[in-house]
């Protein structure tokens, strides 16, 4: 069964940047692309950005221009860089890979 464990969310200032982490177990990594998504509260879920299999990279245009969504096949992670945050970036980020969804990693970003 995959398994999908994100890290890296936390309190940041407007302007300030994270980096969150996807892990990924008992799945061929390097098979699959990694897709984010987010939920912020009393807001459905919405896509962020992918990362392809083949590496090609795709952002909803919210984010364009500010994250950047990457992989490692070799450490089977996903990563998601995020600058210039916003107080609308607020929300609960999620990675999925093969229809399996993590738990998520919160976003709070505040003053």
């Amino acid at each position: 069964q995959v398994q999908l464990v994100e890290s890296g969310g936390g309190l940041v200032q407007p302007g300030g940047s994270l980096r969150l982490s996807c892990a990924a177990s008992r799945i061929i990594f390097s098979d699959y692309g990694v897709i984010w998504y987010r939920q912020a509260p009393g807001k459905q879920r919405e896509w962020v950005a992918t990362v392809r299999s083949n590496e090609i990279t795709t952002y909803a245009n919210s984010v364009k221009g500010r994250f950047t969504v990457s992989r490692d096949n070799a450490k089977n992670m996903g990563y998601l860089q995020m600058n210039s945050l916003k107080p609308e970036d607020t929300a609960v980020y999620y990675c999925t890979m093969a229809g399996t969804w993590g738990q998520g990693t919160q976003v709070t970003v505040s003053s």
